[in-house]
């Protein structure tokens, strides 16, 4: 489906400002809302709005369903009477990153707080709305819930790891653990109910500003998560629950190793007998929280690299077929047209576009990738065609600004003859050439509408520690970086 020609933001909401050590779904949301409205902005892109995993990565989250308890608005269960008045930071909160050492406990913590005291306290009123959440989402929050306040209490223990008649979902010993572990599946279930009424109301108010909200669907899951626990038979897992072999990419020019995810794979034929309900589902709820979705890693529905699951890197694996058009037939036939992106980057095939455009999505290109070599190079804005989503960067590239220092100086000089720039402000020339491009979105990470080096890098794929944490501050927003956006959609029609 063509996208209306528009251009937005990409910041992950963590890296909002706010008092409480991440950005969250409070007022400096709605700030940042008025911002964008106001510098003619008409899309904000978003990181996958699941809970953190490994590394702090939102790409490895414990359910596919559940939102991240650590972007609730603190302030507003504060404001329910659920906490004190009282919410003063750590000290080791950071306006410039998010430190999750200090910010988990902490926020954890008073979520606990929240939990008790609605329970002690809660009107009829947001009783009543808890039950209704609850009714609602029980489809995946029982067994979310259940989950998690397992893993709480076997110590982050791979699920495969609990006693065994838990691991294998034996009726009796679930129903057992629901009675002994009832207070924590409470505090599991109210956090999520104060996550989705927080966003949806922030969603509202986005919508309100006529802007919509682009939002993210890794394909793979997390082995640690709910819904692999839940529903083991549709994932490559052995007799006693865990992966046999996980996924990845094979090496390229910017790995040597490839990159080993470790994510487990979908059993795609025991998806397709059930004529892919699990992906239906999943897309149509990613849809109850977004106006358009970007599905990640786009390249895998057409085959993927399996790698065995006892190898330590991506180098040896293998390519296997994957669902195909039979996958996107489902998800059509049950939802009608969606508003999707395809992340169609990385080693790609004829196979890939053909499907891609089949069902008529958008794919993706970065500028980063345009330059240093020929004039075929898809990634050039003048090979552009208009169901395309231009980039400077994504979050798994460095900054414009890091790159160009770290780019060569033939590629450099190509940057300056076919932008016909010197490259002093080389991130608002590509802000420029991605918003003059015929392509119909254009989208501009935050970090380069404001300049900063690969200290503000997000993600570095491939890299498991370090990354995810950059937080922007107001002091840094300067009035002519929302003039320049403004301009720039007033001149290309944006």
């Amino acid at each position: 489906m063509r996208l209306p020609r528009a251009s937005g933001i990409l910041l992950h909401p963590t890296s909002l400002p706010g008092p409480h050590g991440s950005g969250d779904l409070g007022i400096e949301a709605r700030k940042f809302i008025d911002w964008l409205a106001a510098s003619g902005q008409s899309l904000w892109q978003i990181l996958p709005l699941g809970g953190i995993g490994p590394g702090n990565s939102p790409y490895m989250s414990s359910s596919a369903f559940a939102g991240n308890v650590l972007l609730i608005d603190l302030a507003e269960l504060q404001a329910q009477g659920w906490l004190p008045a009282d919410l003063t930071p750590d000290p080791g909160f950071s306006a410039g990153s998010t430190n999750f050492a200090a910010v988990v406990p902490w926020r954890m913590a008073r979520l606990n707080e929240a939990a008790l005291n609605f329970t002690l306290g809660a009107s009829s009123a947001a009783r009543q709305a808890y039950a209704d959440f609850c009714a609602a989402q029980t489809d995946w929050l029982d067994d979310y819930a259940l989950f998690m306040a397992l893993a709480d209490h076997y110590g982050g223990q791979d699920w495969c790891d609990w006693p065994a008649p838990l691991a294998r979902r034996e009726p009796a010993a679930l129903a057992e653990a629901r009675i002994a572990h009832a207070e924590r599946i409470h505090f599991w279930k109210f956090c999520q109910c104060a996550f989705f009424r927080q966003w949806h109301a922030l969603k509202a108010y986005t919508n309100s500003k006529g802007i919509q909200i682009i939002g993210d669907a890794p394909i793979f899951i997390a082995y640690q998560s709910a819904e692999v626990w839940a529903r083991p038979e549709l994932f490559e897992l052995d007799a006693t629950g865990k992966p046999e072999v996980v996924a990845g990419v094979p090496p390229d020019a910017f790995s040597t190793e490839g990159q080993r995810w470790g994510n487990p794979l979908y059993r795609w034929p025991a998806h397709a007998a059930e004529n892919y309900a699990w992906w239906i589902t999943r897309i149509r709820r990613t849809f109850e929280l977004v106006d358009i979705v970007r599905i990640d890693h786009f390249r895998g529905f057409v085959d993927y690299w399996e790698i065995p699951a006892s190898e330590p890197n991506a180098i040896k694996g293998r390519w296997l077929p994957g669902p195909g058009a039979a996958l996107f037939e489902a998800i059509d036939a049950a939802l009608g047209p969606q508003k999707i992106i395809a992340e169609d980057l990385g080693i790609l095939t004829p196979a890939v576009d053909a499907l891609r455009q089949q069902f008529r999505l958008p794919g993706m290109r970065i500028l980063h990738f345009a330059f240093g070599g020929d004039n075929k190079n898809a990634y050039l804005p003048h090979n552009y065609s208009p169901d395309t989503v231009v980039y400077t960067g994504t979050h798994d590239n460095d900054t414009t600004r890091g790159w160009w220092h770290e780019i060569s100086e033939i590629e450099r000089q190509h940057v300056r003859d076919y932008l016909a720039c010197s490259g002093d402000d080389i991130h608002w020339s590509l802000i420029r050439a991605a918003c003059a491009s015929v392509a119909d979105t254009a989208i501009h990470p935050m970090q380069d509408v404001l300049g900063l080096g690969g200290e503000a890098r997000m993600n570095f794929p491939g890299k498991s520690e370090g990354y995810w944490q950059w937080r922007f501050d107001w002091a840094q927003l300067q009035p002519r970086h929302g003039e320049l956006l403004l301009r720039f959609s007033e001149l290309y029609r944006r």
